[in-house]
């Protein structure tokens, strides 16, 4: 119950954030893509946290927590909220100013490819248990090899990099993307870290990462 509470909570805190960071800079309820990406993201988001919490209440439960211990992780959570505040508040004042004129087709290209990210997502969760959202050697963690970890090591940051370069496309706004490409950079800066990490504390981390050699993106990175 108590899980169930805090999950919930958080749930809420961020879907009213979210709500006010698009809708107070646009000026009115009437942004309808800040209504769809709210509905692509955040219904997921609910059903996936139910399967968590009546499956797999211990990683949900990691996933809640979001204490960064490394110095450099602490310094990505920064630069990312500064890009998403940054990318939601454009977006609104995108919506009431005009700034932007995002074609319909790119907007339902770009919400498909959200809602499949967001799968992909959901099935990184499955294949590993261990993912926190902190990066840390959890107590008897093993190496992941399997699935899509078989084709890159950090399948959830490639499935999360889609995704996020879709969200300013879902809310209509050139100027928003922007706003989040540098996304790209950090999670560069959070993987190169991460994997030193891993390499120094996880038994087999090295020779896992001889065997699938690349990090997101086949043949090349």
């Amino acid at each position: 119950m108590k899980l169930a509470c805090n999950a919930l909570i958080k749930f809420t805190v961020g879907l009213l954030l979210v709500g006010a960071l698009l809708f107070l800079p646009a000026g009115s309820l009437g942004y309808r893509n800040g209504w769809l990406f709210i509905g692509l993201l955040f219904v997921p988001m609910l059903i996936l946290g139910i399967v968590l919490l009546i499956k797999a209440p211990a990683l949900l439960e990691k996933r809640l927590s979001a204490k960064e211990g490394e110095r450099t992780q602490k310094g990505v959570v920064a630069a990312s909220g500064l890009l998403f505040v940054a990318g939601f508040v454009v977006a609104g004042l995108d919506f009431r100013y005009g700034w932007s004129a995002v074609p319909s087709w790119v907007v339902v290209v770009s919400s498909a490819v959200l809602l499949v990210s967001y799968a992909l997502y959901g099935e990184v969760m499955r294949e590993n248990a261990y993912l926190s959202r902190t990066v840390e050697v959890q107590k008897d963690q093993k190496v992941i090899d399997t699935g899509l970890y078989g084709i890159v090591r950090h399948p959830m940051y490639a499935v999360t990099l889609w995704l996020f370069l879709a969200i300013p496309l879902v809310l209509g706004s050139w100027w928003s993307l922007l706003c989040f490409l540098p996304y790209v950079a950090v999670i560069v800066v959070r993987i190169i870290n991460e994997e030193k990490v891993l390499s120094v504390g996880l038994e087999g981390y090295a020779a896992y990462k001889k065997r699938v050699k690349y990090r997101i993106l086949p043949f090349i990175w």
